[in-house]
């Protein structure tokens, strides 16, 4: 699909959180059923999750078509990596946001509602969501399959300890690509975005002010550019 259709794709993301949600919930229904000695009734609600959970990936599908495996073993062993590392971005960049952004606002927004327990659940959702990304994290180092965006973050964690220390932070220069200052995903015009309609060699400039950064949804505003660590000599 043309990943330029800003539309379509925001309606493809709100049924993929729709079918997500009613998967979640049919579930739950299926628990209390069971409890309830209704074997019959939950049976039902796990068959309607399963089909919702196949509604759900049909809408991933289309919004992320790079992960589409359809023969495995037609891939190679750099295309396994790729797709691999692919799903862990994705996976940390959705966790970072939880714990950095979207739990510790509704945390706030529950204690100006004076909501104690609403409060509590969000600040430990917040907690279990840094574990998690740090965990995929390491799952991404373990494999080698460390992005270009969790390798900036490694290298900003080693310049913070440089500092505790005392010591001088890595060198680092200015060059082409650019960095979103929400998700830190990496825009390099030697790659381009090519599920966005960006093509290989398009610099950051040349690309359309509508366009949004593949990952986070946020603006081409919201980019800067990358200051590269310099390799030591």
């Amino acid at each position: 699909m043309d990943m330029q259709n800003a539309r379509t794709v925001d309606n493809l993301e709100a049924a993929f959180g729709g079918e997500s949600q009613a998967n979640r919930k049919y579930l739950f229904f299926a628990d209390v059923a069971k409890k309830l000695g209704m074997s019959d009734l939950a049976k039902l609600f796990r068959e309607t999750a399963n089909q919702e959970t196949e509604h759900a990936f049909a809408h991933f599908r289309l919004l992320h078509p790079e992960l589409v495996v359809k023969n495995p073993d037609a891939l190679s062993d750099a295309d396994k990596k790729k797709i691999a590392a692919r799903c862990l971005e994705l996976a940390i960049a959705g966790e970072t946001y939880e714990y950095q952004t979207m739990y510790p606002e509704f945390a706030a927004q529950a204690q100006q509602d004076k909501d104690a327990g609403a409060e509590a659940e969000f600040k430990e959702q917040e907690e279990e969501s840094k574990e998690h990304a740090e965990m995929f994290h390491t799952a991404a180092k373990n494999f080698g399959l460390l992005t270009s965006i969790e390798e900036h973050h490694a290298n900003q964690y080693s310049d913070a300890l440089k500092a505790l220390d005392g010591g001088e932070a890595t060198p680092r220069s200015l060059g082409q690509k650019w960095i979103c200052k929400k998700c830190s995903m990496i825009y390099d015009p030697a790659v381009g975005d090519p599920d966005s309609g960006i093509a290989a060699g398009t610099n950051f400039e040349d690309i359309p002010d509508d366009w949004q950064c593949p990952i986070c949804g946020a603006t081409k505003k919201t980019f800067v550019p990358y200051e590269e660590y310099v390799a030591a000599a």
